[in-house]
């Protein structure tokens, strides 16, 4: 593969990182209701998942399920109703995770699972690399896979490093928030609904 090639497919993949989706928002939802140990948590779990996906591309798994219809929707629907059980446990907190008491170790081990569950119940995420992947190989010198394995590693680099700043950042939005009494009592109904909005986005999205 040619520099240009490597440097155009990175420049796509920080634009399509940046934009709104399920995993960016999951990452600020938890770095702002706990801290950003815990958006990086989530992200590390979320880069974790995407492994998965991208070797699944590369060994063209991704191709089966996509046509497969009752794979992709049960893969699909399940990860909505994940992440929409999520959003029920969110209402139903008392308090906001920042208020327990510090004593309380956060469960960051907890978030790292559930971010990797959150991304591998999202079979949208494989087929995007399905889509992806191949338009910046280069078939002339051959050993496609590879190709395709080094840009998905590319990928998930540049989106690890983009949700760890995401979090840090989210972080500091979240102290802004405890220092607001309104915005401090309500963070787990919005978070609720952050959650509820990226379950219903899979539910509803298509192929």
């Amino acid at each position: 593969m040619e520099l240009t090639s490597i440097l155009s497919f990175l420049g796509v993949a920080i634009t399509l990182t940046l934009i709104p989706g399920p995993d960016i928002l999951f990452v600020i939802t938890q770095s702002i209701s706990q801290d950003k140990k815990a958006g990086i948590a989530t992200a590390l779990g979320l880069c974790s998942g995407l492994i998965v996906h991208i070797t699944a591309a590369t060994l063209g798994i991704s191709a089966i399920v996509y046509q497969s219809a009752v794979a992709f929707a049960a893969v699909k629907y399940a990860g909505a109703a994940y992440l929409l059980y999520l959003a029920w446990q969110s209402f139903r907190e008392k308090e906001p995770d920042f208020i327990i008491s510090n004593n309380e170790p956060l469960k960051y081990q907890l978030l790292y699972k559930k971010g990797i569950l959150m991304n591998l119940l999202n079979p949208k995420v494989s087929l995007f690399f399905l889509a992806l992947l191949p338009q910046f190989v280069d078939k002339t010198i051959g050993h496609v896979s590879i190709q395709m394995l080094i840009l998905g590693i590319i990928f998930l680099v540049q989106a690890l490093v983009i949700f760890v700043t995401v979090s840090v950042l989210s972080d500091k939005v979240r102290y802004l928030l405890i220092n607001n009494r309104f915005f401090s009592k309500k963070i787990n109904i919005i978070k609720g609904l952050l959650l509820g909005f990226i379950g219903l986005q899979i539910a509803f999205s298509k192929k």
